[in-house]
């Protein structure tokens, strides 16, 4: 089914070679990711890329956040199209006025410096991007890691609001130029297989080993022609769960299709690699070979096909309830209950988001569950389009009818099902869902409070057949159903009548609109000539994801606000975590004011540091951060307690590391295999960081204080550091590197 090459490949009218007439490096530059990202670099050196966007777009739990750094940066106008989206805080009863003053903030800057705004409930931020700002050939970032338009022609990034703040500042997105690797398809899918199918199974076979990692995917082969477009969209959608960079396909009348249904026929051109393109690994994938999937908790990756899930559930329930017990103790997790009747019981279905909720996915959930019944139980089924045009298209042909007959509900366009706010289970509830993720707590339930609840990935056909079971988990492959594809007429009108698109027409004499919780961002200082950091936590977790950095839910309310948000930091992983960072704050803050508390006198004399040169902070260990996400909060929340470092063997995902030096915290690795036997309250010496930092040293050697007086000495590493990223860390932060430039100008 999928097959994975750790070796180079040619590629030369869609047939694969092991030689050519030509040599790997010039066959790189045949790949369609080395043109688009050449042709939007302005560095002059190909290895080394300085990349300006054609597009961006946020939604409002970003959006607030980027524009206060822009704003603090000098800007005065959007110099690009930039859409504001509303679909992740549109449950505005959360917080009170919170959610709702966010929006009227992102109206009132689309007004005055030249953005589009989408109003809640319009469309989730991929949608509207697809839609709206694709084109083939294009580069378009955005603040959400899902941020993949591959299968349009386009090169979609997901990183860290800084990163979109530096475009806002004409500035550039700087990174070495990325390994290619092909996906070369064939075959077709089998009816009941559908895209989530083909992605689950595709990060199965590439996320444990990091495969992928910080690389370009670039789809081609012969079995591109026999998909849909949206088909290719929703696998698409879902490489950001193998930790690649970004995504490109070969496009085709397919392609061309969807332009022309958006009323944008302009934006295609046939994009195909080049003869004798050079991959530096490739993967096969047979589609004729996929099977129904289905992902259990607490990862994309930890995946199965249906058939044996259901042949094996107990044992892998048993390892589900091990793991959440290992994680929380408190919660009482019984998930081998659904196990009865001859077969697995879920209580929720849910289709939703810029993965589930696709036209296409849709009208086929609706053909399986044609005439039937999702049961009077307690099995429910809900199914969120992605944009209003989307819902209105199947209100015309039906669809929505035949599922809201089975008893299924229709919802608004909206994220949250896929982080974890709204349709939040019953204890012990296990959920089925087309969305992008099931990390801990992606359903919203809090095991620390001893509630537990879980989620496993699914496509949308399947979950229909499971709903057309009453709940019984089922592949769509061994349902009886005929499936009717619908052509798709996109209604522009929608949009014009209620997205506001200012681009290229600021209002700068406008105000901005600030509610009561929207907050500038808290002083930061510049690096010291010395750090000495106390571990508030230590994670031994295999990957800690930005999900437990700073959870999803509830505390999307809090995101215009910095320092409510960070009392959210690490609380359903490491609840002690922000009493410990604020405390090592406290004392900072004295040592800044000239009364260093005596117990930090006492600390920095065992170091051999002064106290007037010496700054000291909070540090998180992991040994793989930064899975997931691209929220910045996972970092920013760490600065704003008076964290400065990172420490861990490797990070999860390049946006993680950095939204960790955007916010002047030093992202120190160490050597795989290297002990880290410390504990939390133990701490490191780096003498000499500033110099070491300034000069460019990679090697650094650091003493660990231990709480039971004992020292050791340790290697820290801060490697592959460009010479912008080493003046942030320098500056403290992002934004005091955009004011000090500023300042000298």
């Amino acid at each position: 089914m999928i097959t994975l090459h750790d070796n180079g490949v040619f590629l030369s009218q869609g047939t694969l070679h092991t030689s050519a007439p030509i040599s790997p490096a010039e066959g790189r530059q045949q790949t369609l990711a080395w043109s688009i990202l050449q042709a939007h670099s302005i560095s002059g050196d190909p290895e080394n890329l300085q990349i300006r966007f054609d597009a961006m777009v946020s939604h409002d739990i970003t959006y607030v956040g980027i524009i206060q750094q822009a704003r603090a940066s000098g800007m005065k106008s959007f110099p690009m199209p930039y859409a504001l989206t509303n679909c992740h805080n549109s449950l505005c009863a959360v917080g009170g006025t919170i959610n709702e003053d966010d929006h009227v903030f992102g109206l009132s800057a689309a007004r005055k410096y030249g953005g589009i705004y989408v109003p809640a409930n319009q469309s989730v931020i991929h949608s509207y991007a697809r839609e709206q700002l694709a084109g083939c050939g294009k580069m378009i970032l955005g603040s959400d890691s899902h941020t993949r338009y591959g299968a349009l022609g386009t090169m979609g990034v997901g990183e860290g609001g800084p990163e979109l703040a530096k475009q806002l500042s004409k500035n550039t997105w700087d990174i070495r130029c990325p390994k290619v690797v092909l996906v070369y398809l064939t075959g077709a899918p089998r009816r009941g297989v559908g895209p989530h199918d083909v992605a689950i199974a595709l990060v199965k076979a590439t996320f444990a080993s990091g495969f992928v990692n910080n690389c370009v995917l670039e789809f081609a082969g012969p079995g591109i022609a026999g998909l849909p477009i949206d088909f290719r969209n929703g696998i698409d959608v879902m490489t950001t769960e193998t930790t690649c960079l970004s995504s490109i396909w070969e496009t085709d009348g397919e392609t061309q299709g969807f332009y022309a249904a958006h009323q944008r026929p302009e934006e295609y051109r046939e994009l195909h690699p080049g003869d004798f393109a050079w991959y530096d690994k490739y993967i096969e994938v047979d589609l004729s070979g996929v099977e129904p999937m289905i992902a259990l908790p607490f990862h994309p990756s930890n995946a199965w096909t249906i058939r044996e899930f259901l042949d094996n559930a107990p044992e892998l329930l048993a390892q589900v309830e091990d793991d959440a017990k290992t994680r929380w103790p408190k919660a009482n997790v019984h998930l081998a209950r659904k196990i009865r009747d001859g077969g697995v019981w879920a209580d929720q279905g849910v289709i939703a988001g810029c993965a589930g909720g696709l036209f296409d996915n849709i009208t086929e959930a609706a053909d399986i569950l044609r005439g039937g019944s999702c049961g009077d139980g307690c099995f429910t089924l809900d199914v969120y389009p992605t944009s209003v045009p989307v819902s209105l298209e199947l209100t015309k042909n039906g669809s929505a009818a035949d599922l809201l007959q089975t008893g299924a509900i229709l919802k608004p366009s909206f994220c949250g099902p896929c982080f974890g706010a709204g349709d939040v289970p019953a204890h012990n509830g296990l959920s089925l869902r087309h969305t992008t993720r099931n990390f801990p707590n992606r359903e919203g339930s809090k095991p620390g409070e001893s509630q537990f609840a879980a989620v496993c990935l699914m496509d949308a056909r399947s979950i229909a057949a499971t709903a057309r079971s009453g709940g019984k988990i089922t592949p769509a492959t061994e349902i009886d159903y005929t499936s009717i594809r619908r052509a798709y007429h996109f209604d522009k009108g929608v949009y014009d009548k209620r997205v506001y698109n200012g681009y290229g027409h600021p209002r700068s004499e406008e105000e901005l609109i600030l509610g009561p919780n929207i907050t500038d961002w808290p002083k930061m200082q510049p690096l010291a000539e010395n750090l000495l950091v106390e571990l508030a936590a230590v994670l031994r977790d295999d990957v800690t994801t930005t999900d437990e950095l700073i959870p999803s839910g509830e505390t999307s309310s809090y995101r215009s606000n910095p320092l409510r948000l960070a009392e959210f930091a690490l609380s359903r992983r490491e609840p002690a975590y922000v009493g410990r960072a604020k405390a090592a704050a406290a004392l900072e803050a004295q040592r800044l004011a000239g009364t260093a508390s005596e117990p930090l006198q006492d600390l920095l004399a065992r170091a051999g540091a002064r106290t007037e040169d010496t700054q000291f902070g909070s540090c998180v260990f992991a040994n793989k951060p930064g899975d997931g996400s691209a929220r910045e909060q996972a970092a920013s929340c760490q600065k704003v307690l008076g964290g400065f470092a990172n420490i861990c063997y490797a990070f999860a995902t390049k946006r993680y590391r950095s939204n960790c030096i955007n916010w002047g915290i030093l992202p120190f690795t160490l050597d795989e295999g290297t002990p880290f036997p410390y504990e939390a309250g133990d701490c490191v010496f780096i003498p000499g960081i500033r110099r070491a930092i300034q000069s460019g040293r990679e090697d650094i050697l650091a003493r660990v204080l231990k709480r039971d007086g004992g020292e050791e000495e340790i290697l820290l590493h801060v490697r592959g550091l460009t010479e912008e990223e080493r003046q942030i860390i320098l500056d403290g932060c992002l934004m005091n590197y955009y004011a000090r430039k500023a300042n000298e100008c």
